[in-house]
């Protein structure tokens, strides 16, 4: 069984900045995984926002390309991602996940951002 345990969300103002963080145990080999960010805004789908390989090659979607960054440290099976330049279209419950084999997903984290 794998956990997935997400959290640093919050309300902030547009302009702001979070770094949400991934937090991955059980029986997952964590430092082999390609995985990713995703979230899901109010009344739509969820939509994978970046990416990051096992070895540290990123892919990150046009709509935050430049404010959003994400990284992770195997060794402590983390993973995270800086938002910086927030603006209201990035609200949204985030999630991380293995991006080709999908494990339960987590409870998310709540990101709000206010214009």
């Amino acid at each position: 069984q794998v956990q997935l345990v997400e959290s640093g969300g919050g309300l902030v103002q547009a302009g702001g900045s979070l770094k949400l963080s991934c937090a991955a145990s059980g029986r997952i080999f964590f430092s082999g995984r390609t995985m990713g960010w995703y979230r899901q805004g109010p009344g739509k789908q969820r939509e994978l926002v970046a990416a990051i390989t096992n070895a540290d090659m990123t892919n990150i979607a046009d709509s935050v390309k430049g404010r959003f960054t994400i990284s992770r440290d195997n060794a402590a099976n983390m993973m995270y991602l800086q938002m910086n330049s927030l603006k209201p279209e990035d609200t949204a419950v985030y999630y991380c996940n293995d991006l080709n084999f999908p494990q339960p997903w987590g409870q998310g984290t709540r990101v709000t951002v206010s214009s």
